[in-house]
Parts: C-alpha cells; sequence; structure tokens
C-alpha cells in the first residue's frame, strides 16, 4: 500500500537509474466509466454539452432524507462473471476497454497494476449476514479486492493499492510514473473506484459537509460537497510506440501535518507540491495552459487551493473543477479528472466549472464559467485530502 509523501524516499529524482529520470512517460489508454458514460469519449461529449450526472435521489437505504449525488444504477451488474463484488465489477469493468485499446498484455512481467481506492468494499459491513465473520476482515480488505482483479486479467506481478484519502487517484498516477521511470516497469494500468454507500455518506453527513443542492465549487454561495459513484483507468507506458499521446511529465506529493479533515489555513503545503511538480516537468507557471483542481465546494478545501495557487504565481490561469458533473468520486476523483484534463488538452477544450456564478475566495482565481476552444498543451491538476494530504501533476502534450 502506498502512502507518505515526497519527504520520503521518493522525494529526489536521484531514485531513478541516470539513463531513465528523463524517459517519457505517455498516457497509452485511458478509460471513464460514469452515470455520463462508459467510455472516456461519451463522457467528454456530456461534459462538452454541460450535462451533469448529479440528481436528486430518494434511498431510504442510503439515507433517511433525498439527497443529491452522481449515482450508477443500484441494480447494475457491470460485468457477468460472478464471485466480484459491485466494487471489483466496477474496476474490472472500466480496465477492460482501456487495456483492450492500449494492444498491452497484463501477463508481461513489465506490467503492474495499481488499485486506488479510499474505500473499497466498506458496504459490505452493510450488507454482510455475518457481520462478526472472521472471513469478512478479509474480504473487505483492500488486497484482497486487489489481487481479484489482477488474477481477472493474468497480471503477474503483485497489485499495488494506492489509498491516501482523496490525493489516492493522482498518487496512484504519479506511483505508475515512478515505477516506469526507475527501470522496473514499462507499462502500469491505474484504475480506481468507488461507491457511495450508508456508510460514507453518513460519514460527510456527519461532518455537515454534504450540500442540500448540487455543489458549486468557488462559488460564494457553495456549501459543500456532491458525492459521486465512477472509475477511471490510465495506462501509462514509456513504449515509443505512443509518442505523440499526452505525457505525464512529473508530479509530487506533500502534507499539511494541520488537522485531521481540515486542510491548511495557508495553502502552503499544496503550493509545495505544485512548485516542485512544475520544477520535475521542467516548466514555470506561465506554461501551465489551464488547472484542473480539486475544488471540492466546501468553505476551506477551496479557499487554500485559492490561497496555494495564487502563492504558485498562477491565479491568472484558467481553473476548473469537474465536481459539478461527478460529484466528488473519492479515490476515483484524480484519475478521472486526470482523464478529462489529458481530453481537455487533446481537444483544445477548457471545460467550465458548473454551478460557478461568483467567485467565493480570497483571491481573484481566473475559474472557468463557459467553455473555452484555445490552443492547450500543458496542464496543472491539483488534489487535496483528509490528513493534510496534497498532490499535484503536470500533463502535457509532446
Amino acid at each position: 500500500m502506498v502512502q507518505g509523501n515526497d519527504r520520503g524516499s521518493m522525494r529526489n529524482e536521484n531514485i531513478y537509474p541516470p539513463h531513465m529520470r528523463n524517459t517519457p512517460v505517455y498516457i497509452a489508454a485511458d478509460n471513464i466509466l460514469s452515470p455520463l458514460g462508459t467510455t472516456t469519449a461519451g463522457n467528454f461529449s456530456q461534459l462538452s454539452a454541460g450535462v451533469s450526472g448529479v440528481r436528486e435521489h430518494n434511498e431510504p437505504g442510503m439515507a433517511a432524507l433525498p439527497f443529491y449525488a452522481a449515482l450508477l444504477g443500484s441494480r447494475e451488474s457491470f460485468i457477468k462473471e460472478e464471485g466480484y463484488t459491485r466494487f471489483e465489477q466496477l474496476l474490472i469493468a472500466s480496465i477492460q476497454p482501456a487495456v483492450a485499446d492500449s494492444g498491452i498484455d497484463p501477463r508481461d512481467a513489465k506490467t503492474v497494476l495499481i488499485i486506488s481506492t479510499t474505500k473499497g468494499n466498506i458496504s459490505l459491513l452493510e450488507t454482510a449476514a455475518g457481520k462478526f465473520d472472521p472471513g469478512l476482515k478479509e474480504r473487505i480488505a483492500l488486497h484482497t479486492s486487489a489481487r481479484l482483479v489482477a488474477e481477472y486479467f493474468g497480471f503477474n506481478q503483485p497489485p499495488i493499492v494506492a489509498s491516501n484519502a482523496c490525493i489516492s487517484g493522482v498518487m496512484a498516477i504519479l506511483t505508475g510514473m515512478r515505477l516506469i521511470r526507475s527501470g522496473r516497469f514499462e507499462h502500469a494500468v491505474i484504475a480506481g473506484a468507488d461507491l457511495i454507500s450508508n456508510f460514507v455518506l453518513s460519514g460527510f453527513q456527519s461532518f455537515q459537509a454534504i450540500s442540500a443542492r448540487p455543489c458549486r465549487p468557488f462559488d460564494r454561495s457553495r456549501d459543500g460537497i456532491t458525492l459521486g459513484e465512477g472509475a477511471g483507468t490510465i495506462i501509462l507506458s514509456s513504449h515509443r510506440r505512443y509518442a505523440g499521446s499526452i505525457q505525464v511529465l512529473g508530479g509530487s506529493t506533500s502534507n499539511d501535518a494541520n488537522h485531521l479533515s481540515a486542510p491548511s489555513r495557508t495553502g502552503e503545503e499544496l503550493c509545495h507540491s505544485i512548485v516542485q511538480s512544475l520544477r520535475r516537468a521542467n516548466l514555470s507557471a506561465g506554461d501551465i495552459d489551464f488547472i484542473s483542481a480539486h475544488g471540492t465546494a466546501t468553505l476551506y478545501n477551496d479557499e487554500m487551493e485559492a490561497k496555494a495557487l495564487t502563492l504558485a504565481n498562477l491565479q491568472s490561469v484558467p481553473v476548473n473543477s469537474l465536481k459539478g458533473y461527478y460529484g466528488h468520486t473519492l479515490g476515483a476523483a484524480g484519475l478521472i479528472e486526470s482523464i478529462i484534463a489529458a481530453r481537455s488538452l487533446k481537444e483544445n477544450l477548457i471545460l467550465p466549472s458548473l454551478g460557478f456564478e461568483e467567485l467565493g475566495v480570497s483571491q481573484p482565481l481566473n475559474i472557468c464559467s463557459t467553455l473555452l476552444s484555445v490552443p492547450l498543451k500543458s496542464c496543472l491538476k491539483t488534489a487535496s485530502g483528509f490528513g493534510g494530504s496534497n498532490a499535484a501533476l503536470v500533463l502535457s502534450k509532446e
């Protein structure tokens, strides 16, 4: 399981063999499975048309009162095979088309599987008949799901689980990039998923963090998050046959060491991740064409991000948040949003932040409120989460 930050063993690029330090890491294939569609292209088309997956739901088994969320069909089966939980089915269904599109063989010893999630099979606590069954602990463990998914596709290498609150998806991408640049692997299949259950929803409600309406990132009237379900898969590769694809140039993680659930009040720590990411990508703030922010629509997260981006001298760069379309998909968010950011680079389109009307943070950010068609080359993706975790990565056209 991957945890920690860049102050540990992965902080310095000298961990890479000299001949691998500048190895290009390409996005060989990707896929998104969400309430907006089952392919990346289908999702991007819906987003470009301003369609949101957020709806009002009345699910007594999940919450006593109606709530807004972006949910997949509760009775939907994502694969035909039996013996897998809905969480595992969702991962498999997301990975299958990406692997097929990439042409990469999961059985290749130079291919690694990385799973990103925050809650995994936690819903088994609600549905299992024998809640005190000693086998439940093993079935609910993240490494069990990762092993089952790896066996489904025939991966030869042990899978890796990246689970560090809401930066899990971005951290998983960075882990894949680092493993490739270490020379140990040539390909990394990175998949993330999370489903919303009573356990998850009630947890956020206990923080009074759930908005009574669709969330409004960075807006003056924002009052909390909207949750969402979905899965995303990115396949990274150093093989030259993918040259011309979007590259992961660099990234970094950090930690506030501030509070269990509240982010830094200064934004300095996320700024550190951003600055380190730009340095490792050999870019400056002026090279970034747009920013895909975490943008949860809570009062403190959006304010902290605004301060961090300002400290990094990025306050004039167009910013968007996708939470108004997908809700917060937890361990899948960093993957889904990075995939859309990469597609935005390809299409030269910056999506607007749905729900944004009036700036509600203390720094003068350039929040995108309309669909922009402009030449794009590089973008920054940020993420933050409970425990003070922060992450950033840079994507670019070759």
